[in-house]
């Protein structure tokens, strides 16, 4: 079976246990964990431990490893949720605005969306101003878009990227 982004995914042949559930949990928490740090948590010898890690990568429920920064820390003090709306729905138009905002470091996500508008965009800037310098020169010039609705974010409550 293909995905959306079409690669063949076969799910069938891999199944997950609790054993596995625990090392993502450890994982999620602190992906700086050593192969023995994890076996010695779920109570597994550090080579099946090892092969299981492996096999959660080969299969890519484990994506990537990452550091989160705390972006006020590194003078990113203004997040924004950014809807937008394209002018026509149709793959080309889509495609053109997948391909401009792809390329801006400022946009961290991008969420295909259902409802009023197309996409949502969470835009990490310095400074009011610098968003909307961001927003005019750059952003506005992407072909396709129809219509934006920025929302400053004014306090984080929960951030986090723990699924399990």
């Amino acid at each position: 079976m293909a995905d959306h982004n079409g690669t063949e995914q076969d799910q069938s042949s891999f199944v997950m246990d609790e054993k596995d559930y625990e090392i993502l949990r450890l994982l999620q928490e602190n992906a700086k964990l050593t192969v023995r740090e994890v076996s010695a948590k779920i109570h597994l010898s550090a080579t099946p431990t090892h092969e299981r890690i492996k096999r959660l990568e080969k299969h890519k429920i484990i994506k990537q490893y990452a550091a989160l920064l705390d972006n006020r820390k590194v003078n990113k003090r203004i997040m924004v949720l950014c809807q937008v709306s394209l002018k026509d729905h149709d793959k080309k138009t889509a495609q053109a605005f997948v391909t401009g905002i792809t390329r801006f470091k400022e946009v961290i996500e991008c969420y295909n969306i259902s409802g009023d508008f197309d996409f949502m965009l969470k835009i990490v800037s310095e400074s009011m101003e610098s968003y909307h310098h961001f927003f005019i020169n750059y952003l506005s010039e992407v072909k396709g878009i129809g219509q934006t609705k920025s929302i400053f974010v004014m306090d984080v409550i929960k951030e986090t990227h723990q699924l399990i």
